[in-house]
């Protein structure tokens, strides 16, 4: 019989976890560690509600009483807690949500001020989109709290003269030239809370539903698909419209002012930081082009392999990873366009999905929730959405899966084009249909998430890139240059995969312990 570990860890096997690519001694610790966040929660109940209550500029009469913990919503990267308000006559609403990232998520214990840094770029987005996209339909962000203790509070809840004075304060900054701050006033050290957090719309679910809970009738529902397809495809022109001198991601600085001179920031950089991988993708890097860019991707890819715990899982698997890396690195000009290597660079939802997509019962939008990891990137990776038919990006091989979601994406690249040229004089509108329509047959689809994402890459790079090259989707013609391949990606490359068998090794002993230890008590 298996052994697995108990229930609160998935009941995974030892067999499971040898097999799996991934840190799996990381993963198991999640639990213990979510367990410590919502006892602290918990325990900070007044605190949260002291802290919603300052953003939503109650008066005495009003109340905020935290949601029971079975209405806690958590996500792969957040906390959600709903909050109630007795006798709030500001808002007709009767509840908000306040929303915590979660530190062991987000590598904040190897790379300390990354929970900081995605709230200050989630905050950002949220304004930025209030601001210049305001027909997306998102959840309006009342405030912001730091881990510091300061926080920052919109200014629809001032009072009558301290909203005047920040206004002869803003109108101050315009004479003199100096930077204008949003319209979020910072409270220094106002909240107790030892964590950071969004306050925002609580969504009701008289304004809609995931649309994960109906995405499933995509078959059987074309009017109600055109209707969606018709409103994403709005939402990503709108956003494309504005074009960005850089790559990079909206911040707000300690002033107020918002501003693009952040690093692109991605849930995959700081899922790689989590795991204790340095990056080359600093904090504050921005590119002025798309070539720096892609090299420090396949510079993540380069560092996973060299830092992750179990990243290598015998000989052969390191000659095909280190070579699938070193041939991604010389076909990266078959796929990239060199007059458009200095721009556009347009702003994208890097992470949305089913869940975090609100319609009503015709499958209109309503609102998009979760907002983190939006960036600024190079237009050619403005691509159609991987999950229109459930499966992952490793899982369309030509044949049936490949076919059913072509089909349907051919379906939302009408409809796209189709609001693209709706919008008047705009160039990038149309220069973004033509690309979404190329990237299938050219192959750029399938580079781009090879490049993006280093745990599939070498699924991707066997079903979908090697063959174009090779015209076969087997590995055995390309096993025999990798060992010659890996020595291209490094000279050392032979002391370099020395070094992961043996870290295997201990890694292997270490999760026989932690299963034996499990499984006697």
């Amino acid at each position: 019989m298996p052994r697995s570990l108990p229930p609160r860890n998935r009941g995974m096997t030892l067999e499971d976890a040898l097999t799996a690519d991934g840190d799996v001694l990381l993963e198991l610790s999640y639990s213990r560690k979510q367990e410590e966040l919502f006892d602290y929660l918990r325990e900070s109940r007044t605190d949260i509600e002291n802290a919603v209550s300052r953003h939503l500029g109650l008066s005495k009469s009003a109340r905020c009483l935290l949601g029971e913990q079975d209405e806690w919503m958590r996500g792969n990267f957040n906390i959600c807690i709903p909050v109630y308000i007795e006798n709030w006559s500001r808002h007709p609403r009767k509840r908000v949500v306040i929303r915590f990232p979660l530190p062991y998520k987000l590598g904040e214990a190897d790379f300390p001020g990354n929970v900081e840094e995605k709230l200050r770029c989630e905050a950002a987005t949220f304004i930025w989109i209030q601001e210049q996209c305001p027909e997306v339909p998102i959840p309006f962000l009342w405030g912001f709290g730091l881990p510091n203790g300061d926080s920052f509070t919109t200014t629809k809840v001032l009072p009558w003269f301290p909203w005047l004075l920040w206004l002869v304060g803003l109108a101050s900054l315009r004479i003199f030239g100096r930077p204008i701050p949003c319209p979020y006033v910072r409270n220094p050290k106002t909240h107790q809370l030892k964590t950071g957090y969004l306050v925002m719309d609580y969504v009701e679910e008289s304004q809609g539903k995931p649309l994960a809970k109906s995405w499933t009738d995509l078959d059987s529902d074309q009017n109600r698909r055109q209707n969606f397809f018709a409103d994403l495809s709005r939402i990503m022109l709108a956003f494309s419209r504005i074009s960005f001198p850089q790559i990079c991601s909206p911040t707000i600085d300690d002033d107020g002012v918002l501003h693009f001179r952040h690093r692109p920031l991605t849930f995959r950089l700081q899922q790689m930081e989590n795991k204790g991988i340095p990056i080359p993708i600093e904090r504050g890097t921005t590119y002025p082009n798309v070539d720096a860019y892609v090299l420090d991707l396949q510079d993540c890819h380069d560092s996973r392999i060299r830092h992750q715990r179990n990243s290598i899982l015998n000989r052969s698997d390191a000659e095909m990873k280190t070579s699938v890396l070193a041939a991604l690195r010389a076909l990266t000009p078959h796929f990239f366009d060199r007059d458009l290597r200095n721009g556009p660079f347009v702003f994208m939802l890097t992470d949305i999905h089913p869940n975090n997509i609100f319609v009503d019962d015709e499958w209109h939008i309503t609102c998009l929730i979760d907002l983190e990891w939006a960036c600024v990137r190079p237009i050619e990776m403005l691509l159609p959405p991987v999950w229109f038919t459930g499966r992952r990006v490793d899982q369309l091989p030509k044949g049936q899966h490949l076919d059913a979601y072509s089909s349907i994406r051919d379906e939302f690249q009408q409809s796209f084009e189709k609001e693209a040229r709706a919008i008047p004089k705009q160039s990038t509108a149309l220069l973004s249909a033509r690309l979404l329509r190329s990237t299938l047959d050219s192959g750029r689809f399938w580079y781009y998430h090879a490049l993006d994402n280093p745990k599939v890459a070498c699924n991707v790079f066997f079903q979908h890139i090697w063959p174009r090259f090779n015209g076969s989707p087997g590995v055995s013609e390309f096993t025999k240059s990798a060992k010659i391949l890996t020595i291209c990606l490094d000279e050392d490359a032979e002391e370099i995969i020395k070094s992961k068998l043996a870290e295997r090794e201990k890694y292997v002993a270490d999760l026989q312990t932690l299963f034996k230890i499990d499984n006697t008590g």
